[in-house]
């Protein structure tokens, strides 16, 4: 008489599925968000990009100086879409410590940590949270960024 194994194949992939489940909780509750200390500084910037031709390359970015905490970087990730971030460094949050903008990256001045400004996250150096993102959107000819 064989054995019927259906039982034990039916706990062994219940036990699959509540392992999956405990690890995505566990993956999810330890990690936890590292907030930017960047003070909130209004932002309104309305930049008409016909003025501002290197913002309608993708792959480029552009500081503007007296905006934010310590100025703000736009970056032109494909044709349309846009990230903005507060060019203060997150690790020394100073505003005469900026970031400097070389296209898809920028280096903090004072204590060279380096950022991507795809989602503003850190790449080396001391920094652990990201640049402090700006809202954009665009219409027309009109990039907006803003808090």
């Amino acid at each position: 008489m064989q054995k019927s194994n259906t039982g034990s194949k039916a706990i062994y992939s219940g036990m699959k599925y509540l392992f999956f489940i405990a690890l995505t909780f566990l993956m999810y509750s330890s990690c936890n968000e590292i907030a930017s200390e960047i003070p909130d500084v209004w932002v309104g910037l309305n930049l008409d990009l016909g003025l501002y031709n290197e913002l309608t390359v993708p792959g480029n970015s552009a500081y503007f100086p007296n905006q934010g905490f310590g100025g703000v970087i736009v970056y032109c990730e494909i044709e349309g879409s846009y990230y903005a971030f507060d060019a203060a460094c997150t690790n020394e949050i100073n505003p005469s410590c900026r970031v400097v903008n070389d296209g898809a990256v920028g280096k903090c001045s004072c204590c060279e940590s380096e950022y991507i400004f795809i989602g503003g996250t850190v790449l080396k150096g001391p920094a652990a949270a990201p640049l402090k993102q700006y809202n954009t959107s665009l219409s027309g000819n009109i990039l907006r960024v803003y808090n």
